[in-house]
């Protein structure tokens, strides 16, 4: 029996974008490369990759996503385009909606996430990380792993100031990699996994129920 090759939806963002602006398109190829692809002269800066969903029926999902999206809204910037007025948020939930319909769904989301359990797919997803949810209060210090004297601190529940600016912890930890040299290929990162807080690792705190 032939095994049917899997492809991703994906949801792309772009610092250049206006605010709540993305790109949901989907490709046969892994999305770091589809996002690179995709850079060109017309862009000021790359896309970064916010949420993916690998399926055999790629082709599928990503039309029952623009359908979802276009049957309640009129979200989408140009009819014959892949890009939407939507908060980068709201477009993963709905791919969270669209893959709790297939068999065989690999949902991930990128930069600052961490895994816990989906009710909707009945097994480990990702989320945003937030400080204030793992009982990390505004002013307390981070550090970044791979070079301590780099140290930034938490402003709210997902931004730490760091140089007298404002960061979310992925973009902080591309920076400070290109600072030592230590880009990866697809400049993508998992921020709360470089960076530590009284010496345990931010993906190692638990979220704590509220009181």
């Amino acid at each position: 029996m032939t095994e049917v090759k899997k492809g991703y939806v994906y949801v792309l963002t772009n610092e250049s974008f206006k605010d709540n602006w993305v790109k949901i398109g989907k490709s046969k190829r892994e999305p770091e490369v589809r996002g690179r692809e995709l850079y060109n002269t017309s862009l000021p800066l790359p896309y970064e990759i916010y949420a993916t969903l690998k399926t055999s029926k790629y082709q599928e999902a990503e039309k029952m996503l623009h359908r979802t999206i276009d049957r309640i809204s009129k979200l989408r910037i140009a009819s014959n385009r892949e890009f939407f007025n939507i908060a980068p948020e709201i477009a993963y939930e709905i791919l969270l909606d669209v893959a709790s319909m297939l068999d065989d769904a690999e949902v991930e989301l990128y930069g600052d996430t961490v895994q816990v359990e989906s009710q909707k797919l009945k097994r480990k997803v990702s989320a945003r990380f937030d400080f204030f949810t793992r009982g990390i209060e505004r002013g307390s210090k981070i550090v970044f792993i791979d070079e301590p004297t780099y140290t930034a601190i938490v402003e709210n529940g997902s931004e730490v100031l760091f140089e007298g600016r404002l960061w979310h912890l992925s973009p902080l930890a591309r920076e400070l990699f290109t600072r030592l040299g230590k880009v990866n290929a697809s400049g993508a990162y998992q921020g709360p996994l470089y960076f530590s807080y009284n010496g345990k690792k931010l993906t190692d705190f638990e979220i704590r129920e509220p009181k």
